[in-house]
């Protein structure tokens, strides 16, 4: 008994000398390390391993009491605070001016779309039409809407639409409510869809969708497909019900400024049921191929 219990003391006493070893060769914690020149940190004394930093120093993004946040280094450099962009800018764009000239058929064709505002909400003012001078008959509308955005590349719009139809006998006119959308779809599209209600209750619609292709930096070909369709028959303005026309076309220009384009192009326009019906009892054309020139512009 007496042996097993001397062996016993002396492992034990073994066990706490090789303990102590580690605690007795560690540096002091409270020692300065020296401070490192060369990496431009002069002036900086560096706390030793296993200190804690201390709470005025210690970064917490959330604030956390007894911690003091990062320094606000835009407010020491004196520059102005971030703000919202509320910027008003305009932007009136030609995007259809061209003309077209045949045997019995002179005719302007025009489509201008500009826009007053800051990058949510802006005023809208659109006009378009065309005008055959050989028969002196022709058509034109203007809109004035209030748009919003509603994702990052499509506007809302809602407003008023006035349309006249020009002819040699007679100059109608009628109004409208319009409630649209206006933007960038996927793959670049541009699209322009609105649906109107006239002042007598008739429901009509017009779709527009164009895409810019660059063939170079500076030439660029543009098809372009358009058509209008009605939901009652309005035969004082030559529209019938169900789709009324389609217009198919391709332009090629060249940008000799980027506001300022040349370019040429052929155009189709196909009327069908009852709006060519109507339209041909007016001396009209029921299907009109034409080469167009003109320009494109912006400012």
């Amino acid at each position: 008994m007496r042996t097993t219990t001397g062996s016993g003391a002396l492992r034990l006493a073994v066990l706490v000398w090789l303990l102590a070893q580690p605690l007795a060769s560690r540096p002091a914690l409270a020692q300065a390390q020296p401070t490192p020149t060369e990496a431009g940190m002069e002036g900086m004394t560096m706390p030793a391993a296993g200190v804690a930093v201390p709470a005025a120093a210690a970064p917490n993004p959330g604030g956390g009491a007894g911690v003091v946040r990062l320094p606000n280094f835009a407010a020491t450099a004196g520059w102005p605070s971030p703000v919202n962009d509320k910027q008003f800018n305009s932007f009136l764009l030609f995007d259809l001016l061209e003309f077209t000239r045949a045997p019995n058929f002179e005719a302007a064709r025009w489509d201008i779309v500009g826009w007053y505002g800051g990058d949510i909400e802006r005023a809208w003012v659109k006009t378009e039409g065309r005008y055959n001078a050989a028969r002196r008959v022709g058509d034109t509308d203007l809109q004035l809407l209030y748009g919003r955005l509603i994702s990052p590349f499509v506007d809302f719009q809602a407003g008023i639409r006035y349309e006249q139809q020009l002819s040699r006998t007679n100059t109608r006119g009628r109004s409208f409510a319009v409630v649209g959308v206006q933007g960038l779809v996927p793959y670049g599209a541009e699209l322009e869809a609105a649906v109107f209600v006239s002042q007598n209750g008739d429901v009509s619609a017009r779709a527009t969708v164009a895409q810019n292709i660059l063939l170079t930096q500076r030439l660029i070909l543009l098809p372009r497909f358009e058509f209008n369709a009605a939901i009652q028959r309005a035969a004082r303005y030559e529209v019938g019900a169900g789709l009324n026309d389609i217009e198919i076309g391709v332009r090629l220009r060249y940008e000799i400024r980027r506001e300022f384009a040349p370019y040429i192009g052929v155009s189709w326009l196909r009327s069908f049921g009852q709006t060519a019906t109507l339209r041909r009892a007016e001396g009209e054309d029921q299907s009109i191929f034409q080469v167009v020139t003109g320009i494109r512009m912006w400012f």
